[in-house]
């Protein structure tokens, strides 16, 4: 009877681990929510301005394949199980490129460097793209923009409400705080 209970514990933990379902996500692009269409502005070519958006880099506790959640004042879980299905700069950079080029008409935005000596240059830092134990989800950072040598400096810090409970909800709310962000940025590059 004794040399049964190894292969029953054995059974039991293989059938426990096998439940490591793993789910993967991405930001979705939200269509505008403002007035402005992604539009056919035709601008000459050696008129439209030129704006690279050279970087936006996480929190070393973002930077991971988890989505984060935040359990109280002080304690972060980075899950296991719900992972961003590219890293998150990544998909933070492409979205904010896509939303920055729908909300400027008549500029050019890309994540690479331009030829054109007449570029300004965004960098942006996201301290904080999580939900919290209050059924929030925070978004936090800061951007700099290089403008004809001129360099301007905001900060932001958006607080959700999550409508529904689940990782979906989380970053279906993350997206729209992203876009959000993005169209304050717009109207501060306008």
């Amino acid at each position: 009877m004794m040399k049964w209970i190894p292969v029953v514990l054995a059974l039991f933990l293989t059938a426990c681990s096998s439940s490591d379902h793993k789910t993967y996500y991405q930001l979705p692009i939200l269509s505008s929510t403002t007035g402005t269409t992604s539009g056919s502005s035709i601008v000459p070519q050696g008129v439209q301005r030129q704006l690279w958006v050279e970087n936006v880099s996480v929190a070393d506790y973002l930077a991971g394949n988890g989505l984060v959640f935040q359990t109280n004042d002080v304690q972060y879980v980075l899950t296991q199980n719900n992972l961003w299905a590219s890293p998150l700069d990544q998909q933070l950079q492409q979205s904010l490129v896509t939303y920055l080029g729908r909300d400027l008409p008549g500029r050019v935005v890309s994540a690479q460097p331009a030829s054109s000596v007449e570029q300004d240059v965004l960098n942006v830092n996201v301290t904080g793209f999580h939900g919290r134990y209050d059924g929030s989800a925070l978004i936090s950072g800061s951007w700099v923009l290089t403008h004809n040598g001129q360099t301007t400096q905001r900060n932001f810090n958006l607080t959700l409400k999550q409508n529904e409970d689940g990782y979906d909800a989380l970053v279906r709310i993350l997206a729209v705080g992203w876009q959000q962000e993005a169209g304050q940025i717009a109207k501060q590059i306008k």
